[in-house]
């Protein structure tokens, strides 16, 4: 916290200096006068001195030798911006290029990878599963063979009882 005093500080300084020595109070010049960000020019605190210089300072009249002047100026200014944005357009464009086939190329290589691996799992489990049916399919057939097997024996034995039970009747039947 006393670094951003000790330049709020240093930005209402340069205020005042720029005042006193009657040059032209911008954002940019207060910043780079008191060698800080420009963004603290425009924090709250800071910003309201900024412009109140701004809104106080009295334009220099220019002359007309001035104004020729300026706007040869204003001229070459104008086409080494233009210049300069032509650069870091050009700039740009390659840089995205350059990312681009970079990002490309990270993905070809991870993902080539890492799909590898995951097919290789993905066929492990595939093959666990399979045999995991397998076995449940033959102890399902077993069962179900073994069902039938009981259901026969069940179906004996009532045959059986049903007999014993009718032997047994005719037999109390004939004694009586």
């Amino acid at each position: 916290m006393d670094g951003l005093a000790d330049n709020s500080t240093q930005a209402l300084e340069a205020i005042r200096y720029l005042q006193q020595s009657g040059a032209k109070i911008t954002h940019a010049a207060v910043a780079r006068t008191a060698g800080v960000s420009s963004w603290l020019t425009y924090a709250d605190g800071v910003r309201e001195h900024v412009e109140a210089a701004i809104s106080g300072q009295v334009p220099p009249r220019p002359s007309r030798r001035d104004n020729s002047a300026s706007s040869t100026s204003l001229r070459v200014d104008l086409e080494l911006a233009r210049e300069e944005i032509r650069k870091l357009r050009a700039e740009r464009d390659q840089l995205q290029r350059n990312a681009r086939l970079h990002l490309g190329q990270q993905l070809d290589q991870i993902g080539a990878a890492d799909l590898t691996t995951r097919v290789h799992e993905l066929n492990q489990s595939k093959a666990e599963l399979e045999a995991l049916l397998r076995a449940k399919t033959a102890e399902t057939d077993g069962l179900a063979h073994r069902v039938t097997e009981l259901e026969d024996e069940l179906t004996a034995a009532r045959t059986s009882l049903r007999h014993m039970i009718k032997n047994q009747s005719k037999g109390v039947a004939s004694s009586t």
